[in-house]
């Protein structure tokens, strides 16, 4: 599975949400400007993510974006599922009705195999474990700096 770069842009986007959840709004130019995303790509992204729940909006001069739920109730996997759709690596797995060979095949059964995998994979990761992930990596970045 190769994810968009939808994929890969939303969950960096909702991981700097989380990063400042309950200071209020971030606009989408910080937003974008911190994760090195178009304004423009970042307002279609954000859209889908507050058709969804994910993210709410503040209309105004200090308003932006922010979290529409706590960060530890927000899953890697709706925010993927959200912009990518489903996860299954081929059409049958979501509707067996598409393929007349499902009893038979075996690489169905494999298909099933990798999406429960991949979803168990992004459901075990919430927004929560991305900031405390993001913290750890940046506490590493500091004690590697030298001084001269």
């Amino acid at each position: 599975m190769k994810l968009s770069s939808k994929g890969r842009y939303a969950p960096r986007a909702m991981l700097d949400l989380a990063l400042n959840y309950g200071k209020g709004p971030v606009s989408l130019k910080n937003i974008g400007r911190r994760q090195e995303i178009s304004e423009r790509y970042l307002e279609h992204i954000m859209i889908a993510l507050q058709s969804a729940g994910l993210v709410q909006s503040t209309r105004g001069s200090r308003g932006g974006f922010s979290l529409a739920k706590l960060p530890k109730e927000i899953k890697l996997s709706q925010i993927i599922q959200v912009v990518e759709g489903s996860i299954s690596p081929v059409a049958c797995v979501d509707d067996p009705k598409l393929c007349n060979r499902v009893d038979a095949c075996v690489t169905y059964e494999i298909w099933k195999k990798l999406k429960k995998a991949i979803l168990e994979v992004f459901d075990s990761v919430t927004l929560e474990d991305m900031v405390k992930m993001q913290k750890k990596k940046l506490s590493k970045q500091k004690d590697r700096m030298y001084y001269i």
